[in-house]
């Protein structure tokens, strides 16, 4: 493997080299003058931060993460209902502090129709909040936990236990999740 060399050389950004950050799709973000709705996940929380682009730095207006959503008796994890409930507290959050208008900001992450992104989109949007989107908005029954839900019922006993175990440790039924998520939504409607 050759390295550059040369008085010519210039090494890129170390947040590119690291395959962090995209500057070209950043850019083109902030110079649409919109706040950018900063969406990240992790292995079970997500992150939701509306954030303004200044000279001096980025400066978020308002965020929440998937763990405020307990006090709304919902057990966080990162999937659809929990990313479409943290977008919608803060699109509420955003709005009291101002917000009216932003953009999605995907950062690395392919825009699928359907994710976990376009879930806190149509959360946020709900919250009374506009941004532009296409077709990749997703459907109210999944965004409800309508299809966990279908799962978890058509498990066996022992499976179940295996695979929401961490659900049923919080007190929280997957077979009831429609009826969870419906509570939680209303919650933080009527809260922020």
């Amino acid at each position: 493997m050759s390295r550059a060399k040369g008085p010519k050389y210039e090494s890129p950004f170390r947040r590119r080299r690291e395959n962090v950050t995209n500057y070209a799709r950043r850019l083109a973000l902030v110079k649409g003058g919109l706040p950018r709705m900063v969406i990240r996940k992790g292995s079970t929380t997500l992150t939701v931060q509306f954030v303004e682009y200044t000279p001096t730095g980025d400066k978020v207006l308002a965020g929440t993460t998937s763990a405020s959503l307990g006090k709304f008796k919902w057990a966080p994890r990162a999937n659809v209902p929990t990313a479409y409930l943290t977008g919608l507290y803060a699109g509420k959050l955003a709005k009291k502090n101002g917000v009216k208008e932003f953009v999605l900001d995907t950062g690395l992450y392919s825009p699928v129709k359907g994710s976990i992104l376009f879930a806190a989109q149509k959360g946020a949007m709900d919250a009374g909040l506009k941004s532009p989107h296409g077709e990749g908005l997703v459907d109210e029954a999944r965004i409800s936990g309508a299809h966990i839900e279908a799962y978890a019922k058509s498990l066996d006993k022992g499976e179940y236990t295996k695979k929401f175990s961490s659900y049923l440790k919080d007190g929280f039924k997957p077979e009831d999740f429609t009826s969870r998520f419906k509570g939680a939504k209303e919650a933080i409607l009527k809260e922020a």
